[in-house]
C-alpha cells in the first residue's frame, strides 16, 4: 500500500488529528520531504495492547507516505513515569526488563512498519542519553528555559496536585523535552506525534527546540481510542486487549472487536484498518443488524494485520462455529476428570475469575450446557458430558468446547 499526497489529508480523512503546533508550515513540510518523526512507548510492560494500536497506526501510515518513523522507548524516562493521565506514581524497572520489553516491541511493531529498507524505522532508547546527565549541567541548560508556573497548569500535574506530585515525576516533561531536542541534534527529527493526552509534553520539546537551536520543530496529537460514550477502548474484565497472543489469543482478540458497539464500527474501521473510506462508508451505512457484516469485517482485518491472515481465518472460523451451533472449529478447552462441578468447570476453562462471579452468571441465567441453561449451582456433568464433552456457553460472547481429561 502507497499513499500519495499529503499524509495529512489521508490522517484527517480518517479522523486521526487532534490536535497540530503551526499546521500551515506542517502541511507544506510533510508535503515536499521526507520527514523523520517520533513516537515515545512506555516500556512497563513486555507487550503491546490496544492503547498502542493508534499510534501504531500512524507510523505505518506516515511511513507508507515517505517518512521515517523513530520509536522512542523511554527506557531513562520509565525510570521516573509520565504522570500523565495516572493518579499514583509507576514502580521502576531494572535495565533488563526494559531491554526484555523492548525486544517484544519491536518484534510486535514490526507488523506494522518496517526496520528495513527505505524510511527504515529505527528504535532508540532514551536511557542511552538520560543516564549519563550531569544534573547540574541539565538544570542549567534545560531547566532554565521552562516556567514552573506554567508547568503547574499542565492537564498531567494538575490531575496529581490533590493526592501528591513527587519533584520526580516533576522531571517528566523536562525529560521529554529533552528527548525531542536530542532527537532533533542527532537524527535530524522535526515532528513529534503521541497520544492528546502527551499534549503539554509534547509542546514543552517543541517549544525547547525553538528556544535552544533557533529551529522549527513540529508537535502533532491524535484522538484518543475512546467509545462513542467516552470510555477508553481495550478494556474488558480480564484486563488489557493484548498484542501478544499468550496474552489475548487471537480469537479472543477477534471477539474483542466483533462486539464492538454498533456505534462505534466506522471510526475503529478508519482509525485501525486500511481499509479505503469509500469501503467502510458501504459497510456501516446501515444502522441495523447489517452492520454484523462490518463488526465481523472490522474484527478480521484486525486480527489479521497483528496476528497474520492464517491466524484470522482460524478466528473466523471459530466465532462463526460457535454462534452458528458447530464445533469443528469452535476454541477448546480440556478439564480433569475431577473437574464436574460447574463452578468449578467455568472458573477451570477461563469463564469466570471465581466461582462467586460463577454463581452470580448463573443466578442471572448467562450460562448454558449445550443447549440447557444451567439454574443450579450444584449442577454436575453427566456420564455422557464427561465422555463425549459439551460446549460451555457465557452469555452471547464466550463458547467454549470443553473435553474432559
Amino acid at each position: 500500500m502507497e499513499i500519495k499526497g499529503n499524509i495529512m489529508d489521508v490522517l484527517r480523512e480518517r479522523g486521526f488529528i487532534k490536535q497540530t503546533v503551526r499546521e500551515e508550515e506542517l502541511y507544506k513540510l510533510l508535503g515536499s520531504e521526507s520527514v523523520p518523526f517520533y513516537i515515545g512507548f512506555d516500556p512497563t510492560a513486555d507487550s503491546l495492547h490496544v492503547g498502542h494500536f493508534m499510534q501504531l497506526m500512524v507510523m505505518s501510515y506516515m511511513q507508507k507516505a515517505g517518512h521515517k518513523p523513530i520509536v522512542l522507548i523511554g527506557g531513562g524516562t520509565g525510570k521516573i513515569g509520565d504522570p500523565s493521565g495516572r493518579t499514583d506514581m509507576r514502580q521502576m524497572m531494572t535495565d533488563e526488563t526494559i531491554k526484555h520489553n523492548c525486544d517484544r516491541f519491536k518484534e510486535q511493531m514490526s507488523k506494522f512498519f518496517s526496520f528495513e529498507g527505505e524510511n527504515a524505522a529505527i528504535m532508540v532508547n532514551n536511557a542511552d542519553w538520560l543516564d549519563g546527565l550531569n544534573y547540574i549541567k541539565f538544570i542549567r541548560d534545560i531547566g532554565a528555559h521552562f516556567s514552573v508556573n506554567q508547568m503547574l497548569t499542565a492537564e498531567c500535574f494538575k490531575s496529581r496536585m490533590e493526592k501528591g506530585l513527587s519533584f520526580l515525576e516533576f522531571n517528566y516533561m523536562l525529560m521529554q523535552a529533552y528527548d525531542f531536542l536530542y532527537l532533533f541534534e542527532h537524527y535530524g527529527c522535526k515532528l513529534e506525534c503521541g497520544g492528546d493526552d502527551q499534549w503539554s509534553n509534547i509542546l514543552a520539546g517543541a517549544d525547547l527546540i525553538r528556544r535552544k537551536k533557533s529551529s522549527d520543530a513540529y508537535a502533532m496529537t491524535f484522538t484518543l481510542l475512546t467509545t462513542s460514550e467516552g470510555k477508553k477502548m481495550g478494556k474488558t474484565q480480564k484486563g488489557a486487549v493484548w498484542l501478544d497472543p499468550n496474552k489475548t489469543s487471537p480469537y479472543e482478540f477477534y471477539q474483542y472487536w466483533r462486539n464492538t458497539a454498533d456505534a462505534d464500527v466506522e471510526k475503529c474501521m478508519k482509525l485501525l484498518t486500511y481499509m479505503p473510506i469509500d469501503e467502510i462508508a458501504e459497510l456501516c451505512k446501515y444502522q441495523d443488524e447489517r452492520m454484523n457484516v462490518a463488526k465481523s469485517r472490522l474484527a478480521f482485518e484486525l486480527t489479521k494485520i497483528v496476528h497474520g491472515e492464517e491466524q484470522a481465518q482460524l478466528a473466523q472460523k471459530q466465532a462463526l462455529a460457535a454462534f452458528g451451533g458447530g464445533g469443528e472449529d469452535m476454541p477448546s478447552r480440556s478439564i480433569s476428570k475431577d473437574c464436574v462441578n460447574i463452578l468449578d468447570i467455568m472458573v477451570a476453562v477461563g469463564a469466570c475469575k471465581s466461582k462467586s462471579e460463577a454463581r452470580n452468571l448463573i443466578a442471572g441465567g448467562g450460562v448454558k450446557i449445550d443447549e440447557e441453561k444451567v439454574n443450579d449451582i450444584n449442577f454436575v456433568l453427566t456420564d455422557a458430558q464427561k465422555t463425549n464433552g459439551f460446549v460451555l456457553h457465557k452469555g452471547k460472547k464466550m463458547h467454549v468446547k470443553v473435553t474432559v481429561e
